[in-house]
C-alpha cells in the first residue's frame, strides 16, 4: 500500500489469470483504495504485464 491510495501487488507468474485479479479486487474493497496496480515481471515487455484497477473495474 502506498499512502494509503494506491496497492501495487507484484507477481512473477506465467500470465495474469482471475485469481489473480480478484485478488487485488479483495484488498481494495477491504483497504477501501480506490486504485490498484498488478504488476507481472515476467513478461517481454514491462507494459504488457501492468494491470490498472480502479474502483474494482479492470483497465487495460
Amino acid at each position: 500500500m502506498v499512502e494509503n491510495k494506491l496497492i501495487v501487488e507484484i507477481k512473477s507468474v506465467e500470465a495474469i489469470n482471475e485469481v489473480h485479479v480478484a485478488q487485488i479486487l479483495t484488498y481494495l474493497k477491504l483497504s477501501k483504495c480506490k486504485l490498484g496496480l498488478l504488476i507481472n515481471f515476467n513478461t517481454v515487455l514491462f507494459k504488457n504485464g501492468v494491470k490498472r484497477l480502479i474502483n474494482g473495474n479492470l483497465e487495460y
